[in-house]
């Protein structure tokens, strides 16, 4: 689902932002002095927004612009709420647990995240680990960000990283399955002189 958010995310953005460039550049080009087609909002470069009969044709009506300035205002809360949701990071609180006598147990996400990004960090070449759960909470997954060091094989590292911690976490958790998401990269260091 996520996935389809994020796309319908960069899909909406795309046009929105190719519809702003579009009017913002066609505007921009008949204020330098370019001739506007008919159809145009604007007729030459000394046309206004509004002009003075547009912006004055429902001055008497008394809840023309407040209705305008609440809808604006609506739209500005609305977008303001988008704009969260999508950058609000999604991290599982708690993980429910399967103890076999129908009533389970709740473990705690950070604590998970703590334990993984120890028992990462604690392999051969990984310089520093970050763990972070998402999913649901009878259903997690884990994305794994590892600092290699410059010496280490990214196959090898990953192998040890699926086959001890992931599988330890997920075993001593109780789970099914604990898919994962690992990025690695590696440490910055200064080139090594040979002599």
């Amino acid at each position: 689902m996520r996935a389809v958010l994020r796309v319908v995310n960069r899909v909406l953005l795309g046009l929105i932002g190719l519809v702003l460039v579009v009017v913002g550049g066609a505007v921009l080009a008949v204020g330098l002095g370019a001739n506007p087609p008919s159809w145009w909002i604007h007729d030459s470069r000394h046309d206004v927004l509004l002009d003075t009969a547009e912006r004055t044709r429902w001055r008497d009506a008394g809840w023309w612009w407040p209705t305008v300035l609440g809808a604006l205002a609506l739209l500005v809360l609305l977008a303001l709420w988008w704009l969260v949701a999508n950058l609000r990071r999604h991290r599982l609180t708690e993980v429910l647990l399967d103890t076999g006598d129908g009533e389970g147990a709740l473990l705690r996400g950070r604590a998970l995240e703590g334990v993984l990004a120890d028992e990462a960090t604690r392999l051969d070449g990984v310089a520093q680990a970050h763990v972070h759960l998402t999913g649901r909470r009878n259903a997690p997954e884990t994305r794994v960000r590892l600092l290699l060091e410059p010496h280490v094989d990214p196959g090898t590292a990953l192998s040890h990283v699926t086959a001890e911690a992931l599988t330890h976490a997920r075993n001593s958790a109780g789970l099914e399955s604990l898919p994962a998401e690992v990025r690695m990269r590696a440490v910055k260091h200064r080139a090594e002189r040979v002599s």
